[in-house]
């Protein structure tokens, strides 16, 4: 029968930072072993004498230790009983030996004991059941073995806990298991807008409001100290901001005025929308080309886009040529020096929050008329010339007239512009609400000089046909209007 190895397997501490358990004092030695060898060998010569061996063996009983159950909810394994083991001797060298299956020393025809394994059920006995095998005639050989030293460890009883905590602290622990991080994926590169990202644009709204709103503040301080000093009381008593308009200058505003400058906010909105669009759309989602010309090929968003420069256009000339054939023009256009000191004035007045008297329906102030004179005759006629230059309406078999105004010179003035009626528009809608809401709405879309919530009502209107504009401005909308004019495609 084959020897196997002699050691007993460590396992891991009973306490933490302990050493291997059990310890090697515990472990079986070559000694210990080497009467089970020798109990082997005579079992394999000789029935009898393997009980003569076990009953002169000088065995002490232990206990056996028990381990985890063999079946779910289970006792501990094997049972609990009372072994005798070998006497414990010298360490003596143990041949490691290759045992053929039938002993070389058995005789021809003898029997020998089958080995006998673990039990196959829990408690049960060990299996195959014992039974004696007979020798064949022709046996094989012995295989001789080199002996090997046995571990010089003796067998002793259990350490006391004293002993045991002893030796645990003498161990040093064992090394800590370094984890390596797994390996990132590669962060990704937050989207930029104009080259910074939302944070950074974030920031700049926050940092740059807080400035202005710092700025306003010290401004405002120090134009209402300056405004009380004596030199610029004099200043405001001769130039208290507005002259008078000469006696022949019409009072109130008539309602094609009011008409016009509802359709001149509703179109202006959707223009300013898609010119935006135009500069940020990196994929248009339709093209349309006209019907003259086959070869040209523009965005639906560009053609909507001068569709309605062309109504804005139509718009403001009817508005023009109305302002001097009713005489209204007086009021828009300046017809005295007067205009630029009172100008100043007003000016200082609304930054020291003490605001000039608001009486649009017969006079605006000087600031008012310059402002309403340089949107309507340079502003507007400035974003009209370069809107056609940019357009497919400008000539191209014109080489020296498109020598003489580069389209980089329309698409330069053309951006600046449009910022221009956006700031406009946000001070003019804030200076009518903070001026006077109900009057000024009167003015603007009533026709008449009360102060009652007809104006209001007409305003809150247009503000919701203003918004249902712009959300109708989209492909599916604007489509089926442009292949009217054209053809529509990819």
């Amino acid at each position: 029968m084959a020897l196997h190895d002699t050691a007993r397997r460590q396992g891991l501490p009973r306490t933490p930072g302990g050493g291997p358990w059990p310890p090697r004092s515990l472990a079986h030695t070559a000694a210990a072993v080497a009467p089970v060898a020798e109990l082997h060998t005579a079992a394999a010569q000789d029935a009898p004498a393997v009980a003569a061996l076990v009953a002169t063996a000088d065995a002490p009983a232990r206990t056996v230790r028990q381990g985890l159950p063999r079946v779910p909810g289970g006792a501990p394994w094997p049972e609990a009983a009372t072994r005798t083991l070998p006497a414990v001797t010298t360490p003596a060298p143990v041949a490691a030996a290759t045992v053929a299956p039938v002993p070389a020393a058995a005789a021809p025809g003898s029997t020998v004991l089958q080995r006998r394994g673990l039990p196959r059920t829990a408690g049960g006995e060990p299996w195959p059941a014992a039974r004696p095998i007979p020798v064949p005639v022709t046996a094989a050989p012995a295989v001789a073995a080199e002996p090997i030293p046995a571990p010089d460890v003796s067998l002793a009883a259990p350490p006391s806990p004293t002993t045991a905590a002893a030796g645990a602290s003498a161990v040093p622990p064992a090394p800590r298991r370094i984890y390596r991080d797994l390996p990132r994926e590669p962060e990704r590169e937050p989207r930029r807008y104009r080259g910074r990202t939302a944070g950074q644009w974030a920031g700049i709204v926050i940092i740059g409001g807080g400035g202005l709103l710092f700025a306003g503040v010290m401004a405002v301080l120090f134009v209402r100290w300056l405004l009380s000093t004596p030199p610029l009381q004099d200043f405001l008593t001769n130039y208290p901001g507005e002259y008078h308009l000469p006696e022949w200058a019409p009072v109130g505003i008539p309602t094609w005025l009011s008409w016009a400058h509802f359709f001149n906010v509703f179109l202006m909105v959707l223009i300013i929308r898609s010119g935006w669009q135009i500069r940020t759309d990196q994929r248009p989602s339709a093209f349309w080309t006209p019907k003259w010309n086959p070869q040209r090929k523009i965005s639906l968003t560009i053609w909507f886009h001068q569709a309605l420069d062309l109504l804005w256009i139509l718009n403001g000339v009817i508005f023009v040529v109305l302002l001097f054939v009713t005489g209204q023009w007086v009021k828009i256009v300046p017809t005295s020096w007067e205009v630029f000191p009172n100008a100043l004035s007003a000016g200082l007045q609304y930054v020291s929050l003490d605001w000039p008297t608001e009486n649009g329906w017969v006079n605006y102030n000087s600031l008012q008329q310059l402002t309403y004179f340089a949107t309507v005759f340079l502003a507007a006629p400035l974003a009209a010339a370069t809107g056609v230059r940019m357009s497919g309406l400008w000539p191209g078999n014109a080489p020296k007239l498109s020598k003489a105004y580069p389209v980089e010179v329309a698409r330069a003035i053309h951006f600046p512009v449009m910022l221009y009626f956006v700031v406009f528009i946000i001070f003019h809608v804030a200076l009518v609400l903070a001026t006077g809401a109900l009057r000024n709405l009167n003015h603007l879309y009533a026709g008449q000089d009360a102060v009652n919530w007809t104006g209001f009502w007409i305003f809150a209107a247009s503000i919701v046909v203003i918004i249902g504009g712009v959300i109708a401005a989209r492909p599916l909308v604007i489509a089926p209007i442009a292949s009217l004019f054209g053809r529509v495609g990819r």
